[in-house]
């Protein structure tokens, strides 16, 4: 059951959705907590094995939350697909971390979730975001093409300067160049999206007073613009075009 946000009505347990038995494999510091349906991270999985685990896989449940996780101090690799981290999930700093995989949640604003990475995660190399918004391929939206994708590329790189791999593929050296030279100018602004059908009835604006039969009547010029994918003003502008 969801919530008016997207979130879910947690259990009574306050974690599993129906009891089943646990799906848990540990062996050489490597923990995997796969397909649980839990919405946050067991307590008694913290307790259990927090100390001792380098590399955890939490993918295939429901978490929106990552509370706990900071007790995992030596932890190098997290592995968090098909879950519900979100824009509002808070990632605790890990030190030790290298490797974040985040593959078909629901991350929409890039800008947010890439300073909240550089503030926990110093020594990441590698990162993958296939299957949600914030990553612009055609596994997330048909209408995306490879230049959509390029320029997300040049953004993260800019932004996360100690990656070595994104996505499914490795950084090249043009890459990390280009990426110095218009990185900062890749950022994507997000459409304002409404949570309810009122918020696309309640207006604005004043409605324009109702003109009389047989009366030409011209109110305003009305000025178009076109913001498209395909709009060659939306790309590479440079500052002395400006």
């Amino acid at each position: 059951m969801m919530t008016n946000k997207g979130k879910p009505i947690l259990p009574k347990n306050g974690e599993k959705s129906e009891k089943k038995k646990e799906n848990i494999v540990f062996a050489n510091g490597q923990l995997t907590y796969a397909c649980n349906d839990v919405h946050v991270i067991p307590e008694k999985l913290i307790e259990s094995f927090c100390t001792k685990t380098k590399r955890l896989d939490l993918s295939y449940n429901l978490l929106y939350t990552l509370k706990g996780l900071e007790n995992f101090t030596d932890l190098e690799e997290l592995v968090l697909d098909n879950n519900w981290i979100d824009d509002d999930t808070e990632f605790p700093a890990l030190n030790s971390l290298h490797t974040l995989t985040l593959n078909k949640n629901n991350i929409s604003d890039l800008e947010s979730f890439l300073l909240k990475l550089k503030a926990s995660y110093t020594n990441l190399k590698y990162l993958s975001l296939l299957g949600n918004n914030a990553c612009p391929n055609q596994l997330s939206d048909k209408e995306k093409d490879d230049g959509d994708y390029q320029r997300y590329r040049y953004y993260v790189i800019y932004e996360l300067k100690t990656l070595k791999f994104l996505d499914s593929t490795p950084i090249k050296d043009e890459e990390v160049k280009e990426a110095l030279r218009i990185g900062q100018y890749m950022k994507v602004a997000r459409p304002i999206e409404s949570t309810s059908h009122e918020k696309y009835t309640e207006s604005r604006f004043t409605p324009l007073p109702e003109s009389k039969p047989g009366k030409n009547v011209r109110y305003g010029k009305s000025r178009y613009i076109y913001f498209g994918r395909h709009s060659e003003g939306n790309r590479y502008i440079k500052n002395n075009d400006l």
